[in-house]
């Protein structure tokens, strides 16, 4: 039997796949952090030793954060910040431009929204963003329209002793080591654990409903588990039914959603309303052992709506700006 090796993107896109990306603007060099990077980050200023990698992103056409990475070299090419991947990806499209054979007889176990899946490989002697570098690694070629026009996912969820900090008001991503101190100015500090793979889970609320929540920055939408939408049975009226759409994730298996609109989300003090929250028995549910309770996967359609957030991985803490930003 051939071994493999087990990570987790819990990444999702919805109902009709999207086409490749248009032609995007030409990425800043992901080998060196631009000047003044830090500034962007107000309360979380890193020391300029501690700077691992910050640039200018943006989100890309179905609201995911893209930053510039380079790969053996080569690039820059365009990553996903996934905060919910225990491991980086590249497409088949890099793997390709690239020239690397993704190896069969050297598979990985990927565990997706929907389900599991051994794929292919390659061997990567160099990822570069910043300061940020990982050498000689074996990366899974995931298949092409999870990553919707983008180049790879860059997992940060494996992250140990860093910091990542991401402006969506003034599109900057920054990754740094991290430093003794409280809470920034200016943020709203949220306790998490660690889950299985280095993901971070908060507790919120949802309509009252304690839940817990994982932080996915991969993810393009909030999803849910069976648990929570029985819990929230109550609230919804006699004879409404709810929509149903197809789920795809990091496998090609699909899975059914119910799609309803969710009650207030309450989490580290950030209350969000009138969100559409997508219902289902997923896989990753499953693999977190969070099936039985209440839970969700906190997606960029939430967390696009405040100012920033940091993750400090040594200390297991999420930071909120407290301030939203609805553009």
């Amino acid at each position: 039997m051939l071994a493999t090796r087990i990570l987790h993107l819990p990444g999702v896109l919805l109902t009709v796949m999207a086409t490749a990306a248009n032609a995007a603007p030409a990425l800043p060099d992901a080998s060196s952090p631009p000047q003044g990077a830090a500034d962007a980050s107000r309360g979380l200023s890193p020391e300029a030793d501690d700077l691992l990698f910050a640039s200018p992103t943006r989100l890309d056409h179905i609201g995911r954060i893209i930053a510039p990475v380079m790969v053996n070299g080569q690039g820059p090419f365009r990553f996903i910040v996934d905060t919910g991947a225990s491991w980086s990806t590249v497409s088949p499209h890099l793997a390709h431009t690239l020239g690397l054979t993704p190896a069969a007889n050297q598979p990985m176990q990927v565990n997706g929204i929907t389900g599991t899946a051994d794929v292919s490989s390659v061997l990567i002697h160099r990822i570069q963003a910043g300061d940020l570098v990982i050498e000689d690694t074996r990366l899974p070629v995931v298949w092409a329209p999870l990553m919707a026009g983008a180049d790879g996912i860059l997992g940060v969820a494996g992250l140990k002793g860093e910091r990542i900090f991401v402006d969506f008001k003034h599109n900057r991503v920054v990754i740094s080591r991290t430093r003794n101190g409280g809470t920034p100015q200016g943020f709203d500090r949220v306790p998490a654990r660690l889950l299985p793979g280095g993901l971070l889970a908060v507790s919120a609320r949802v309509g009252g409903v304690r839940v817990e929540a994982v932080i996915d920055t991969g993810s393009e939408r909030t999803i849910a588990n069976n648990a929570l939408r029985d819990a929230l049975a109550w609230r919804r009226r006699k004879g409404e039914v709810a929509r149903v759409t197809d789920v795809y994730g990091a496998t090609t298996e699909v899975a059914s959603g119910q799609v309803d609109k969710a009650p207030t989300i309450d989490f580290g003090g950030v209350k969000i309303s009138n969100v559409t929250v997508v219902y289902g028995d997923f896989h990753i549910f499953r693999v977190w052992g969070m099936e039985s309770r209440p839970a969700l996967i906190i997606g960029m359609d939430v967390l696009g709506t405040v100012n920033a957030l940091a993750i400090d991985f040594q200390r297991s803490e999420l930071y909120i700006d407290s301030v939203f930003h609805m553009g």
